[in-house]
């Protein structure tokens, strides 16, 4: 009898899954987002306690101009009516908010966004953590990072990171070289009009000059020092004072 020859069966193999480009970006996009985040993390409970040395924007300045003047004073070496003019200028509420001011935010948006609402904290955290820009991974990084800049750290502490780093001229970084620079003072010699007029270059410092106010500047200058008497008056100096 003629035996039957039985065809083998060949197993066809599995198509390969092909990965969406988008679906790709997306997950390494969150990869990174959450490996920056975990690096922002780390800085957030070292600097808590010891001095960040520069920033990424000092760093940058310092490139393009050659060299910054920024030289690091505690809290106790600072006008207190330093602080509290900082405070009425930029962030009024910064004793009652836990690092957003909603209502400002609130603000911000029926006015057509044409007006910040950037806290202190969240300038610090931008400042000292993250880089200049608008982009969205930045903005991500930022809302992530300032809660937690608020749970680790005093409000003292926050202000005193924000009066170290923040821009009064031109290569010019921090209330002490800021004092000295524009006043040929000290910051803990700084007087109420001093201090206002410090306050009132930010958040433009490069077209703003504390020693040769313009007319709305001085009129800026007032409104804050006015600013800085009530919240010492009012009690939203307190969590710093």
């Amino acid at each position: 009898m003629a035996t039957k020859t039985r065809k083998k069966k060949t197993s066809k193999a599995a198509p390969a899954k092909r990965v969406r480009p988008g679906r790709w970006l997306l997950r390494w996009g969150l990869r990174v987002v959450s490996g920056l985040f975990l690096i922002g993390v780390f800085l957030v409970i070292l600097w808590g306690t010891i001095n960040p040395p520069t920033t990424w924007y000092m760093m940058s300045e310092k490139r393009r101009l050659g060299s910054v003047d920024q030289h690091w004073v505690p809290m106790e070496s600072i006008a207190p009516v330093m602080a509290r003019s900082a405070v009425a200028a930029e962030d009024a509420n910064f004793c009652l908010h836990w690092g957003f001011d909603v209502g400002a935010i609130r603000s911000a948006i029926e006015s057509g966004g044409n007006r910040g609402a950037s806290t202190i904290s969240q300038q610090v955290v931008k400042n000292v953590f993250l880089w200049h820009g608008r982009n969205w991974t930045r903005k991500a990084l930022e809302a992530g990072l300032t809660p937690l800049v608020e749970a680790l750290w005093s409000k003292e502490r926050i202000l005193e990171v924000y009066l170290n780093v923040a821009e009064f001229d031109e290569g010019v970084f921090g209330v002490e070289a800021a004092a000295r620079h524009y006043f040929r003072v000290g910051p803990e010699a700084l007087s109420p009009v001093q201090a206002a007029r410090l306050a009132a270059v930010l958040p433009n410092p490069k077209d703003r000059s504390a020693a040769d106010p313009s007319s709305g500047l001085r009129r800026r200058a007032a409104s804050i020092r006015d600013g800085a008497a009530t919240i010492a008056v009012d009690g939203r100096s307190d969590c710093f004072e």
